[in-house]
């Protein structure tokens, strides 16, 4: 099910009084093409004469890049309501999902039967869908092959001094039989950390090197 607006609106007033007690003013709902998050409550925040901050300017944002099952979808509305409860009402929490949140989250999810949650888990298909909508991402990645034979991957700054000052490190372990260089936008490597600290990650991946068939290799 992708957002709708009218669709939106009419789940908007039936969850307010069902959920929040119809305590929740009318707010902004909008579509977004957002391919990283399925939701946002945005706002706008200025500081109050004698002092702290108040917030304002609210409008609840949903993602139309997703074909998500209609509870799920619900569910992502009602996760956005709650932070719009919490910073309409200058309530303070510990965090953006802290203690508050939280609370209010478990006390909907367990009187009405919802699965709300903190962060959205997105199945392999929502994946591959957010591969597929995002701007593709290069990244300067190393195949480091081991003298034992296993192969590691690290992804790196694109500066060239910290390229050969991680080859030189390696090889001075003795361990290394070699280290290349690579420039991909493989969505595969997001998943590592990019760091030019002296360490290697060995994927599980049992087609590691499928993903650097279509990377270009970079000479230093």
């Amino acid at each position: 099910m992708i957002a709708t607006l009218p669709d939106l609106q009419k789940r908007f007033e039936t969850f307010n009084h069902a959920y929040f007690g119809g305590g929740l003013q009318p707010v902004p709902l909008k579509l977004s093409r957002a391919t990283r998050s399925l939701g946002a409550c945005t706002y706008k925040k200025r500081r109050k004469l004698f002092g702290g901050l108040e917030f304002y300017d609210f409008c609840i944002r949903i993602s139309t890049k997703f074909d998500l099952p209609e509870n799920e979808l619900e569910d992502v509305l009602l996760h956005e309501m709650i932070h719009y409860e919490i910073l309409s009402k200058q309530l303070k929490d510990t965090s953006a999902h802290g203690r508050l949140f939280r609370s209010r989250m478990k006390e909907i999810n367990e009187r009405y039967g919802r699965h709300i949650t903190v962060s959205h888990r997105f199945t392999p298909e929502q994946r591959e869908q957010m591969a597929e909508n995002a701007k593709p991402v290069w990244r300067v990645v190393a195949r480091v092959q081991l003298k034992d034979g296993r192969v590691g991957v690290k992804v790196l700054p694109r500066i060239e001094q910290r390229l050969k000052a991680y080859r030189r490190g390696l090889r001075f372990s003795g361990q290394v039989q070699s280290v290349d260089f690579f420039w991909t936008d493989d969505p595969y490597f997001s998943q590592f950390p990019k760091s030019s600290a002296l360490n290697i990650f060995f994927p599980t991946t049992p087609d590691l090197d499928t993903h650097f068939s279509a990377a270009q290799l970079l000479t230093l």
